[in-house]
């Protein structure tokens, strides 16, 4: 899994943390136990346990097997918290074409939220304003224009760069995409990790 040592990532692990008591509750409403899960999926009972006790980090192909398995949409797994103040609710909404999930609750500091890309949304819009991003690719490709640079990111990519910089990212046109992005402050430069090759590419 990849990591980058900024306030972001803090935030992102935060965010995936809550994947685990949702796990949990799951399958308790469900009445399944972890061996039948662990026979249902092929993943072994403690990597299953320790994803509920968020003892381990959720990959792609561990919560795409459990959406399977459970038969509910990756979204039902990865999704705004339900703890806190129950009258606070934080919905699905659209932008620019966008199904935005806000991760955060409090306004202002840094703000997370989980995107869905469709393929309709290929046409480049670049622009520019104050602060830093940092995105993690869920699902599916999605292609990032900054300045002049173009790259295409997938699965456990990782990308965080300055937002003052020119930027767009969108579908590639070929498939959805789902993200999970963080806004913060200005200042940060942008990192394009691959897991798979472990290289890092910095774009000023």
């Amino acid at each position: 899994m990849n990591t980058v040592d900024d306030p972001a990532s803090a935030a992102i692990a935060a965010a995936l943390a809550h994947v685990g008591p949702r796990l949990r509750g799951l399958r308790k409403q469900r009445g399944i136990t972890l061996t039948d899960l662990a026979s249902s999926t092929g993943i072994s009972k403690s990597t299953l346990s320790r994803l509920e006790n968020a003892q381990r980090r959720p990959t792609l192909e561990l919560l795409l097997a459990l959406s399977h398995a459970y038969r509910v949409p990756l979204d039902d797994l990865v999704a705004a918290p339900e703890e806190g103040d129950p009258r606070i609710r934080l919905k699905p909404g659209s932008v620019k074409g966008r199904t935005v999930i806000p991760l955060t609750r409090e306004p202002g500091g840094v703000q997370a939220w989980k995107i869905v890309i469709p393929t309709s949304k290929a046409t480049p819009e670049p622009r520019a304003h104050d602060g830093s991003e940092w995105i993690y690719v869920l699902s599916g490709r999605m292609r990032l224009l900054l300045g002049d640079r173009d790259a295409v990111l997938g699965p456990g990519d990782v990308a965080s760069f300055d937002t003052s910089v020119p930027h767009w990212f969108g579908s590639t046109g070929e498939e959805p995409a789902e993200i999970l992005s963080i806004y913060g402050r200005p200042g940060e430069r942008m990192h394009v990790r691959i897991d798979a090759a472990h290289e890092t590419t910095t774009l000023p």
